[in-house]
């Protein structure tokens, strides 16, 4: 038995030195799509930035689409309820006072208004990603779809829902950076560099930002020197399945 346990400790370094000699990862996810047609800048950035859609909303179904058939990979942009009242999350919203049957139904909804769907984060939600019952809803309603991962957008520190999804194993990230908290285009530039700085130290980095002007001229120009950079651009996919090794490792570490 303890042979074999080394055997298997061999085959895991060995896999942990190949891991470290590939490079850096970063995903980026572009969110609030949908109601303009300006966002179709968003489709046009190089490389596999994935794109978040707001549900029911004029322009989603069309740029979605164009989405799509560039490559890039589709998320549901879920309006949940803020702990600030007076800001409007739109249709499709998910709140705190819906019982199951309702959050289900608004969910489903949700996922069908949006073309070629292959994950969720949450738009706001700094009030009901903290409440366990909901995101459990919401993780029960993933696995029953299949296929989906989850973000979370991370807008409180008190989030539940990357803790209730992996209960549920569902495949998800957390949010590491937002790239325009402040749209200016030097505050982008620095939250890039941040990024970057994020996945050299870990091996991979997400970060979230939206179609301000500031941050398209940004991912513009960065985007074209990750080469430099020795970093890869990958789409959220590819990121879940570096961090699932990642953990693998850590995991068997830890006996």
């Amino acid at each position: 038995m303890s042979s074999i346990r080394i055997i298997i400790g061999c085959l895991f370094l060995f896999w942990q030195l190949a891991a470290q000699a590939q490079r850096p990862v970063i995903a980026i996810i572009i969110d609030d799509l949908g109601n303009k047609s300006s966002d179709e800048q968003a489709i046009r950035l190089p490389g596999a930035v994935a794109l978040a859609f707001l549900p029911h909303t004029p322009h989603t179904p069309h740029l979605a689409k164009l989405a799509h058939a560039n490559n890039k990979e589709i998320l549901l942009h879920a309006p949940m309820q803020s702990i600030h009242d007076d800001k409007k999350l739109g249709p499709g919203s998910l709140t705190i006072d819906m019982n199951e049957a309702e959050f289900i139904k608004t969910l489903q909804s949700d996922l069908a208004s949006v073309p070629h769907v292959q994950g969720i984060n949450n738009h706001m939600g700094s009030l009901l990603t903290r409440h366990p019952g909901h995101m459990l809803w919401l993780m029960q309603e993933i696995n029953r779809q299949g296929g989906l991962f989850f973000v979370d957008s991370r807008t409180t520190a008190h989030s539940v829902a990357r803790m209730v999804a992996n209960e549920n194993n569902v495949p998800s990230l957390t949010r590491d950076v937002f790239l325009d908290a402040d749209e200016g285009e030097e505050f982008v530039e620095k939250q890039f560099d941040r990024l970057l700085k994020i996945a050299r130290v870990h091996g991979y980095a997400l970060a979230i930002g939206h179609p301000y002007p500031a941050t398209m001229k940004v991912l513009k120009k960065k985007l074209l020197q990750l080469d430099s950079e020795q970093i890869d651009l990958v789409p959220v996919s590819t990121l879940l399945k570096y961090r699932k090794g990642n953990s693998a490792w850590q995991a068997f570490l830890s006996r």
